[in-house]
């Protein structure tokens, strides 16, 4: 979702029927990490930081780099296809099969080879491999793999969602979350562990983004796209909720939720000559 989406969209009034919405929201496909059918129904400010220009400037100065869950490969090819130059060596992961194969169609003809690869340690690469490594909203980091895969003086440059994002609506369907929930995704505790993984942090950001949705069918689709949010989520199991909260939304306007994202740069430091 981005801060302009709703620029030019058709208007999506209070009179539309729940059962369309909800019926348009359970159709559409839900493979990759294209929001754009969320135009004019859902929105969500950028960071200030703007990941993408940054990471552009990053790649341009990489000689071999590795992009981590890449999801169908539209952010990395986005930069690639622009690029002033790339690195010689360009790699990418993805878990996911739909997603793999938006990759690859996305990302070979730019040079870069989409491996599988199950979110799990080992990485499928050789110690020191890289010089660079990003990812763009990773479900799991793994810091001592992206530290033993990075070469000294190599550096990890990502944006990573933040605690609580979005948790509005997660407790709306979920209910009030412990403390622990709330807390998972810390900038602060990721930050920690990478410097435990040996990782010297270098730039740390971190910002709220309000986000609305403006109809229900963006929530279903939201949902079923961002599976970790609602857990196990279907229509049918909170069919009443939903139908709850597109009244909400009808009587009161979009309902408005906070995503949390976060800017971390951490570099592995260069080992000092031994002395002579």
């Amino acid at each position: 979702m981005s801060q302009n989406q709703s620029a030019g969209a058709p208007q999506r009034g209070a009179s539309r029927d729940f059962e369309e919405l909800v019926g348009e929201g359970e159709a559409v496909p839900v493979d990759g990490w294209d929001f754009s059918w969320l135009a004019g129904r859902a929105s969500e400010h950028r960071p200030s930081w703007g990941y993408q220009r940054l990471l552009a400037g990053r790649l341009a100065g990489a000689s071999a780099a590795l992009d981590l869950q890449t999801g169908g490969g539209e952010v990395l090819a986005g930069e690639l296809a622009t690029a002033a130059a790339t690195p010689p060596v360009l790699a990418a992961t993805e878990s996911w099969p739909p997603n793999l194969a938006r990759a690859t169609a996305l990302l070979h003809p730019l040079g870069a080879v989409v491996v599988a690869d199950p979110d799990e340690p080992p990485l499928p690469f050789a110690d020191a491999a890289f010089d660079l490594v990003t990812s763009r909203h990773p479900a799991t980091v793994w810091w001592a793999e992206i530290s033993r895969v990075l070469r000294p003086g190599g550096t990890y440059f990502a944006q990573h969602v933040g605690h609580a994002s979005v948790f509005e609506l997660v407790e709306y369907f979920l209910g009030p979350q412990p403390p622990g929930v709330r807390r998972g995704r810390h900038f602060e505790d990721e930050s920690a562990q990478a410097r435990a993984a040996g990782l010297e942090v270098v730039d740390l950001r971190f910002e709220r983004l309000r986000t609305e949705f403006r109809d229900i069918g963006a929530v279903v689709y939201f949902l079923r796209k961002v599976i970790w949010m609602v857990p196990g989520f279907t229509v049918e199991r909170y069919r009443d909720r939903l139908r709850e909260l597109h009244l909400m939304i009808e009587r009161e306007g979009p309902f408005v939720a906070h995503a949390s994202r976060f800017l971390i740069e951490a570099r592995k430091p260069v080992e000092p000559a031994p002395a002579p």
